[in-house]
């Protein structure tokens, strides 16, 4: 029995019940983390109150002035007052917190930032005659006032967290205040394409500086155009259109292609019935679909949207609603890694157009020198104007096919080959420009894919081990390999429970060889944890097969008969995810005629 403690009586303090100001204050510290929380939140209200046009300023990174302008609906005269009491919301009745179809719903926002600033909102409601005014400072409410205004809401906040001055010793500078405030703009501005979006910096005084504008969508494709404003235009030239369903779930929006891929998680963007969120998991699932293209230090690019009734997932487990749950995270999952992967698979050799964008790049002209009137006859040894090749003892850098006697066919996307420069590249010529291909990199691709295509087409074999490894584990860690062993099974793993808090590991995937299976166990555990699905046996066996495509695939410095590189190029064409090489690399850079000849200057 523990002895008790002398000072418990001395020190403890009555329950006490808190006042509103402290309880929003306490609030605020959860939903108003910095200025970008909270132009999220006004700017979700504006959107919830059917805004067509909103208008963000701010000043000095948010710290002095926050505004937001819309043209929505507007708050009646009657609900200003109670718009700014906590948990007052007109997007909810409180019966059913299942079935919510708003971006706000928690009546948090404007109580906590009327406690931690000084809060002002002019507001005209559709069809009144006037606008009114509220105002309140830190937490004490002012007097209800007529004011002028035209048809929507002003929210204005000024000196965010003077009332609570420790909390600005945690914000960043102005410039990344600033920058955080943009990037929630172009997150909201991406969900609701067909609203305008104004943001400006008014830091200096007058009418500010615009840095970010969208215009509201007027044509067909609202999303399409609006992507291509935020995410830019290389991206939209590069993704891959998703659409599917699958249990009453939709899977929508743009994945790029592994070959435009980024060197953080950047570009990477999640909405959840057109709500933007971070959700691990999600993000979990897109690097699965990428998994067997990409290295470890490549990031994919996609915008995805999913949208499911309201009643699969919970929005209510954070307070800044940035987070999700799903009822049926598995299924989720399981239709982001497929619908990726199958569109990836669709795309075929296809490789981003920024390849050969960084190939033009990097072909810079020398300085021209004056030109003459005539330019001179070169009739040095070594040069024929018949062929105008070199033709110097052991010059040997390439290898010129023989012309075709038949013209080019269009229907070639990778053309015919021409060359072979230093016995690794191969120079085709296509209906409207040329190819340079890395054989040994597509041959590996192809040779790697090939092998997947026969292991998956029946079960991985697996060795059994002479002498059963008993591995130890948290009671938690061996209820989930245990939930998940029937799957592991056909990868080759087998195991089964041994006692309490153990797991007999029988057999293992025999391409692996000699493995450390305690570990793997573990690596798996810790992944169905943090995921709920594990893709580390299967990771570990597209390694194996990626070096053993490594090994069988033709080599740097070997000759190709013209035969051969034709006949690679039309497997290339083929063969799924052969413009890229195991490791995210492209396999062939393209270049177009019309590029080609602005190098030269003829166009």
């Amino acid at each position: 029995m523990n002895p008790q403690n002398p000072h418990i009586l001395q020190d403890r303090q009555p329950i006490r019940q808190l006042d509103d100001a402290a309880a929003n204050r306490i609030a605020a510290g959860e939903v108003v983390e910095r200025p970008a929380s909270a132009i999220k939140e006004l700017v979700e209200n504006a959107l919830d109150a059917q805004a067509r046009k909103i208008e963000i300023s701010y000043s000095d990174g948010g710290k002095t002035l926050l505004r937001v302008l819309d043209d929505g609906t507007g708050i009646p005269k009657a609900e200003l007052p109670l718009a700014l009491s906590r948990h007052a919301t007109s997007k909810i009745d409180g019966s059913d917190l299942l079935n919510i179809h708003s971006f706000g719903f928690r009546g948090e926002a404007l109580p906590s930032l009327g406690a931690v600033g000084r809060l002002g909102i002019t507001s005209r409601f559709i069809g009144a005659d006037s606008a009114y005014r509220i105002v309140v400072d830190g937490g004490k409410l002012g007097a209800l006032a007529p004011a002028a205004g035209p048809k929507g809401t002003m929210v204005e906040l000024r000196d965010l967290f003077h009332a609570t001055p420790a909390r600005l010793k945690f914000l960043r500078s102005e410039v990344a205040e600033a920058r955080a405030i943009g990037d929630v703009v172009k997150r909201l501005a991406m969900a609701a394409p067909d609203v305008g979006f104004v943001l400006r910096d008014m830091t200096g005084g007058g009418e500010g500086r615009v840095r970010f504008r969208a215009d509201a969508g007027t044509d067909d494709a609202p999303l399409q155009a609006r992507l291509r404003q935020i995410m830019g235009r290389e991206f939209m030239e590069n993704a891959l259109e998703i659409d599917t369903m699958r249990e009453d779930i939709r899977l929508s929006g743009f994945a790029a292609l592994p070959t435009y891929s980024r060197g953080a998680a950047v570009a990477q963007f999640f909405f959840v019935n057109n709500r933007p969120v971070r959700d691990k998991q999600l993000h979990g699932a897109l690097r699965a679909a990428y998994s067997d293209f990409l290295s470890r230090d490549r990031h994919p690019a996609a915008v995805l949207f999913i949208d499911c009734p309201p009643e699969q997932v919970d929005v209510n487990v954070h307070p800044a609603k940035a987070e999700v749950r799903f009822r049926e995270p598995g299924v989720v999952r399981g239709l982001i890694v497929s619908a990726l992967k199958h569109a990836l698979a669709e795309a075929g050799h296809r490789a981003s157009t920024t390849v050969g964008a960084a190939t033009l790049g990097a072909m810079q002209p020398e300085p021209r020198p004056d030109l003459l009137y005539q330019m001179p006859l070169n009739r040095e040894r070594g040069f024929t104007s018949a062929t105008g090749f070199a033709e110097q003892d052991g010059w040997q850098a390439g290898r010129v096919e023989a012309p075709p006697q038949a013209p080019l066919p269009d229907d070639l996307p990778l053309g015919v080959a021409r060359a072979q420069l230093h016995e690794n590249y191969i120079v085709a010529q296509t209906a409207s420009g040329m190819v340079i291909v890395d054989q040994h990199a597509a041959h590996e691709r192809m040779v790697y894919e090939r092998l997947k295509a026969q292991s998956g087409a029946k079960a991985v074999p697996s060795q059994a081990l002479l002498i059963p490894e008993i591995v130890e584990l948290p009671a938690a860690d061996c209820a989930r390999l245990l939930e998940a062993a029937e799957a592991m099974q056909g990868l080759g793993l087998v195991y089964e429970a041994f006692g309490e808090g153990s797991i007999c590991v029988r057999e293992t995937p025999a391409i692996l060889g000699e493995i450390n299976a305690g570990k793997l166990l573990e690596d798996i555990a810790d992944e169905l944890a943090d995921l709920g699905q594990s893709q580390t046996v299967r990771d570990r066996i597209e390694a194996v097969l990626s070096r053993m495509s490594c090994h069988g695939s033709i080599r740097s410095g070997r000759r190709m008969s013209g035969e051969e590189m034709n006949a690679l190029l039309r497997e290339m064409e083929a063969t799924p995810h052969s413009g890229q090489c195991n490791h995210g690399r492209p396999t062939y850079v393209e270049l177009k005629l019309a590029d080609i000849e602005r190098l030269f200057g003829r166009s």
